[in-house]
């Protein structure tokens, strides 16, 4: 199940201000991840899905290679994070059926109104393969009032979709996979100015 799609960009500020432009609403500030020098905004995508907006934090501190972010020229759609409420119970499942996703690791971060929000997840990368993530017992940042848009439609980009079909089935996962001359995914959004793409670079 989708949690939210990562938007990765050299320039946090600059590609908030292009979402709101392109949705006719201004994403909101999420919050500092410390472990990753960067911070985030959220635009809500209907169906207790997000779109996180991530890039380096404008507080500085470590430069981040997070997501590609050291070779990012412009925003790109990196990744996106499947949901589970038993990640352990995932992982286990996935190696079973011949995936690894990798260990899962704790993190949290800061809200901008001082609440600590704390998950775990599976080594996030780049590419159309999710990574898992539990929640546990915080809210679900989709349940925030967060400015909203909808998410028509995700689909993966791939030269070669089968081994894709295989490794995002291992995660118990489906994704429509559209043949291509390069591996990307590209979202269809809906917000109040009309629709819009947001793709992986080239």
């Amino acid at each position: 199940m989708l949690d939210h799609l990562v938007l990765a960009t050299p320039d946090l500020a600059g590609t908030v201000d292009l979402i709101h432009l392109l949705s006719g609403d201004r994403p909101v500030p999420g919050g500092h991840h410390a472990a990753w020098g960067t911070a985030n905004y959220l635009l809500g995508l209907g169906e207790q899905a997000f779109l996180e907006i991530i890039g380096p934090d404008p507080a500085g501190g470590t430069e981040p290679t997070i997501f590609g972010l050291d070779t990012l020229t412009g925003p790109s759609l990196v990744t996106w994070a499947a949901r589970t409420t038993d990640i352990d119970a995932s992982v286990a499942a996935a190696r079973a059926r011949g995936a690894d996703p990798g260990a899962p690791q704790a993190m949290g971060r800061l809200t901008t109104d001082g609440r600590q929000l704390s998950w775990r997840l599976t080594p996030p990368g780049t590419g159309v393969v999710p990574f898992l993530i539990d929640w546990g017992g915080t809210t679900h940042p989709a349940a925030r009032n967060l400015p909203m848009a909808t998410l028509v439609e995700l689909h993966a980009m791939s030269p070669d979709p089968d081994p894709l079909r295989a490794t995002l089935a291992a995660l118990d996962e489906a994704l429509p996979i559209r043949p291509a001359n390069r591996v990307g995914l590209r979202a269809v959004v809906h917000g109040r100015k009309g629709q819009f793409d947001l793709t992986t670079a080239p």
